[in-house]
């Protein structure tokens, strides 16, 4: 995925459209939030093993799709907005939390690192 390219391609759609003056990162953040609980809703009441054979009702898998796209949009629109190098970010926050999760620790273990008992 070419993130500079997808978010010029955004920053040309938003500029046509005349957006910019509507994308402060706070608005964003906020669709960002918006979004992501429409992706949310069409997982709400599944079990597990029926969210994860979603792919196989195509127009909920669809729905799913559209909607995970419109949160990348949304966080590349923030990112670009507020000067953040996404791939550093990333890089960065996942050292971090190979600090915070080592293996030895965390592998197969769903509490949080600092509720464990020591």
């Amino acid at each position: 995925m070419n993130i500079a390219a997808i978010q010029q391609t955004l920053r040309e759609f938003a500029d046509e459209r005349d957006w910019d003056q509507f994308h402060s990162p706070k608005n964003l953040a906020i669709a960002l939030s918006v979004e992501a609980a429409e992706l949310l809703e069409h997982f709400q009441w599944l079990k597990d093993d029926e969210s994860r054979r979603l792919s196989e009702k195509p127009d909920d898998y669809r729905a799913v799709r559209e909607e995970i796209a419109d949160v990348l949009i949304y966080l590349l629109r923030l990112a670009d907005q507020m000067g953040v190098d996404l791939e550093e970010a990333v890089h960065e926050k996942m050292r971090k939390n190979a600090e915070k999760y080592p293996v030895e620790l965390a592998k197969g273990n769903a509490v949080k690192y600092n509720r464990r008992e020591q």
